[in-house]
């Protein structure tokens, strides 16, 4: 077995574990189950702290790295009282917490530092070169009513995915639970949630419990082979705008499957199949202008390729990571088992008349 990216994967897995725990500090002292989205919103404390804990790491271990993230410190300069609640955040969510300290380095040593590693985000990503790729809290809504998100970072090499990592709090850790109508809300870190996912390219896929200190033990997952159409189940975002729902509805009935879907927010859904939890994933296009972002799928894409799935966009093509910050390329997600995904492709261009 090849050994190349040991190191990144254990870096990788280390910073998301930490940085998922800052999160889920977050929301146990802030959210309280709000759904409000302002600036002082407990996404927004998380997203900036949560992306300042994973580049440290990245800055730290690999400095000659791009990164690709979502957030960008400038709404911090100008509000200075968020800033410091965040450095706040940052500057208390201890190392050692997750046993990780001198792998990770000495975290952030002062709010200005913390400022100019979130900046360190804005790489346009491209074919050329070692990019990460950071989404920091995954599934805005399902973090702040204690449903599902996830903690995503994927390591780009010239465009092509090689180590993905996805932190999931609320998620149940046996790989065998079945998705369940309720997992979308109401699931928070309770005994016996939390996931830690992930994957090397060529070498499998693997989750673990997530939690504090030292990385657990993790088992490698696979997909779950669909031998009967009729009783596969899929997954789609709880959020309409996210995802053609009648369509996918439409595409289910030509597939001949007849469980209701299971609607969930972020990339868990790649998780949540790839250990065969589900078995299909859709993401169907609701604007002819939208781009995908790379950080919204990079991990989930390779972790599921490599638990035996293939990925695609609605036309069958693989997901380009390669053009920017952006899936341009590419409309929409599929996502299922090797052998099945041909079958589902065959329906998804029918009913979107590709």
């Amino acid at each position: 077995m090849t050994t190349l990216y040991l190191r990144e994967l254990e870096i990788a897995q280390l910073a998301v574990q930490r940085a998922a725990q800052l999160t889920k500090r977050v929301f146990h002292e802030t959210a309280k189950g709000t759904v409000s989205k302002d600036d002082a919103s407990p996404v927004t404390i998380g997203d900036f702290g949560a992306q300042a804990l994973i580049i440290a790491a990245l800055r730290h271990n690999f400095p000659a790295d791009a990164v690709v993230a979502e957030e960008e410190a400038a709404p911090l300069r100008a509000d200075p009282a968020l800033r410091d609640r965040i450095w706040e955040l940052v500057r208390s969510t201890k190392l050692e917490d997750v046993g990780a300290e001198g792998l990770l380095g000495g975290g952030v040593r002062d709010v200005d530092a913390m400022l100019e590693v979130i900046d360190r985000g804005g790489s346009k990503g491209g074919r050329v070169g070692r990019v990460w790729a950071i989404d920091p809290i995954d599934g805005t809504k399902g973090f702040l009513r204690g449903g599902q998100y996830a903690v995503c970072l994927g390591l780009l090499v010239d465009g092509d995915v090689k180590v993905g990592v996805l932190g999931c709090p609320n998620l149940p850790v046996d790989d065998a639970a079945p998705l369940t109508a309720d997992i979308g809300a109401n699931q928070t870190d309770d005994e016996g949630r939390g996931v830690l996912f992930s994957a090397v390219v060529g070498q499998g896929a693997t989750s673990r419990p997530l939690g504090p200190g030292a990385l657990k033990e993790g088992k490698k997952i696979a997909m779950k082979a669909v031998t009967d159409m009729a009783s596969a189940s899929f997954c789609e975002s709880v959020e309409a705008g996210h995802s053609n729902q009648s369509d996918s509805a439409q595409i289910a009935q030509k597939l001949g499957i007849t469980k209701p879907s299971v609607r969930m927010d972020s990339q868990a859904k790649y998780g949540s199949i790839a250990r065969g939890a589900g078995d299909i994933y859709l993401r169907l296009p609701t604007s002819k202008t939208y781009q995908e972002k790379i950080w919204d799928h990079a991990a989930g894409d390779l972790i599921v390729r490599e638990a035996g799935g293939q990925v695609t966009d609605t036309t069958g093509a693989r997901l380009d990571f390669g053009v920017g910050r952006t899936l341009a390329n590419n409309k929409g997600v599929v996502a299922a088992p090797a052998a099945v995904h041909g079958q589902v492709i065959k329906a998804v261009r029918e009913v979107l008349k590709l």
